[in-house]
């Protein structure tokens, strides 16, 4: 699994649990990680949102998972929010497509907004399925969604 933004590292731990020490687990994020992982989770200080094959050499490919939960830094304007947030979900989006493997899966948080529909239709050309999910524990004046892909082509 790949955890694009992955400070201060809950998801690191729920991923390293699952695999149970039995996969890969990797994760970046522009601030270090100050928790301790497990042997099998490697943590890179560095940016998601750097060239394609920048982030590869990094990283390697041959994901099962990519999750990105990066979130920008808000400004209280929802215009910039909302485009600050689609950038990083397409950035996510185009590095899954260069890690995953075929029938991998994708997941990312965004703002809610009238750029979420292209871009579900985006996440829907490179998977077979595409969904849409807000946890019931999200707050309801929340924006955030996550946007899943599955079985990546």
């Amino acid at each position: 699994m790949l955890d694009l933004g992955c400070a201060p590292g809950s998801w690191l731990l729920y991923a390293a649990e699952l695999t149970n020490g039995g996969g890969k687990v990797v994760g970046i994020d522009q601030k270090p990680v100050a928790i301790q992982t497990p042997d099998h989770v490697k943590v890179y200080t560095g940016d998601a949102l750097d060239e394609v094959e920048t982030v590869v050499g990094m990283i390697g490919r041959g994901f099962n998972v990519v999750m990105s939960d990066m979130a920008p830094g808000t400004t209280g304007n929802k215009i910039v929010d909302t485009a600050r947030s689609m950038g990083l979900c397409e950035a996510a989006l185009n590095l899954a497509a260069e890690v995953l493997v075929p029938g991998g899966a994708f997941l990312c948080k965004i703002f809610q907004s009238g750029e979420v529909k292209p871009f579900s239709e985006a996440v829907k050309r490179r998977f077979r399925q595409q969904k849409t999910f807000k946890p019931q524990s999200s707050r309801k004046a929340s924006k955030e969604i996550f946007i899943i892909g599955l079985d990546k082509i």
